[in-house]
């Protein structure tokens, strides 16, 4: 039986600089890093001599997954085209408070969007309503900052 969501992993080409972004970009909070290697982890990711720095970092949310970044350092991350219209994690979504606010700031950081925040009524469907917009981080992997609307 599954009883929650411990992490969500994404593979990063600098781990350093991923850390950088989600901490200090984001705010989310760096908890730690770990190395892995050995017999284990190569036939956990099946690759012979595979080697990963790995580093977590959480919301302020105590109940929420960790952020899990993987930078692989036995060989060179490939970086596909980014899409939501492929198979594979479409993104990580982050709920904030005021999706307005925190646009303007991490678009006065740098950070791409692929749009302004969009509004949804999905009370149809019973999900209610809500406020979206989607961008990337340094590595090009989709994010996605939502915001419930009363």
């Amino acid at each position: 039986m599954l009883t929650s969501v411990a992490h969500i992993g994404l593979t990063v080409s600098n781990l350093d600089r991923a850390v950088a972004f989600y901490r200090d970009v984001l705010g989310l909070a760096y908890v730690g890093e770990m190395t892995m290697d050995g017999e284990e982890t190569a036939r956990l990711f099946q690759r012979q001599g595979c080697t990963a720095r790995v580093a977590y970092l959480r919301t302020e949310s105590p109940t929420a997954p960790l952020v899990e970044l993987i930078q692989f350092t036995d060989h060179a991350a490939v970086q596909g085209v980014p899409s939501l219209f492929q198979t594979s994690i479409s993104e990580l979504c982050f709920q904030v408070e005021d999706i307005d606010k925190e646009y303007e700031r991490l678009q006065s950081l740098g950070v791409t969007f692929l749009s302004e925040p969009q509004t949804f009524d999905s009370t149809a469907y019973g999900f209610g309503k809500s406020r979206a917009v989607y961008f990337y981080d340094e590595d090009k992997n989709v994010l996605e900052l939502i915001e419930p609307v009363k």
